[in-house]
């Protein structure tokens, strides 16, 4: 049967996606009960609060639990544990080759899988950003994974946190109409052909530019998602 995430597959163009104006919420358990493509997608554009820092997310990653061998599932039985027993908005922190916190969110729903936060537009708190990267510069603040989770001060105490009921560690809603794109992941070597990175179109703050000129007005995916 086609699901979101095989539609989406296909997919490395624009997208045009909106939310009415207002005080941004919190976003509740069921936004991240169904497949990560379509999660990793309207991710962008929302904020991430930590403490007392917040940033918009401008890059996302999407890891799918079966079929996708970049995503840790398909290689850990840890991780395969950690889908069952946690619910979908928990934190999945871990310590990429010795150097670098990643900060992801679980989805379960139509598939199971992951969503990696990889750049954030600074929003608040950046001085306390800067003196904990040792950078000025706010473009490159977060303009990566581990860049964001060090600005942040995201570690593995943080693994396993439920992000869907505390307004201090929380994901909050989009705001105003912005275009996504979709290319290909980065730092991998398998399933390193699906275009399940998503981000911001012509932000300053990604961690690489797209490497894709695919790129249309229209969604694409519109009718997979309705």
């Amino acid at each position: 049967m086609r699901n979101h995430a095989s539609a989406l597959l296909q997919t490395g163009k624009v997208n045009d996606l909106a939310v009415g104006p207002g005080r941004r919420e919190m976003l509740r358990r069921n936004f991240f009960q169904r497949d990560p493509l379509s999660c990793a997608r309207d991710l962008i554009g929302c904020e991430l609060n930590w403490n007392s820092c917040a940033g918009i997310i401008v890059e996302t990653e999407a890891y799918n639990a079966i079929g996708d061998e970049a995503c840790h599932c398909f290689v850990r039985p840890s991780t395969r544990a950690f889908v069952e027993r946690n619910h979908a908005g928990a934190a999945y922190v871990y310590f990429n080759y010795g150097v670098h916190w990643m900060l992801n969110v679980l989805v379960k729903g139509n598939e199971n899988g992951f969503v990696l936060i990889r750049a954030l537009e600074p929003t608040r708190g950046i001085a306390l950003m800067r003196k904990r990267r040792d950078v000025h510069d706010v473009h490159r603040l977060c303009s990566g994974p581990g860049k964001l989770t060090e600005a942040l001060a995201i570690t593995g105490r943080d693994d396993e946190m439920d992000l869907c009921g505390n307004e201090n560690h929380c994901f909050r809603e989009r705001l105003q109409p912005i275009k996504v794109i979709a290319d290909e992941r980065i730092g991998i070597r398998r399933s390193a052909h699906l275009p399940w990175r998503f981000t911001l179109r012509d932000s300053a703050h990604v961690s690489r530019k797209v490497r894709s000129s695919r790129r249309q007005s229209r969604d694409p995916v519109a009718k997979a998602l309705r």
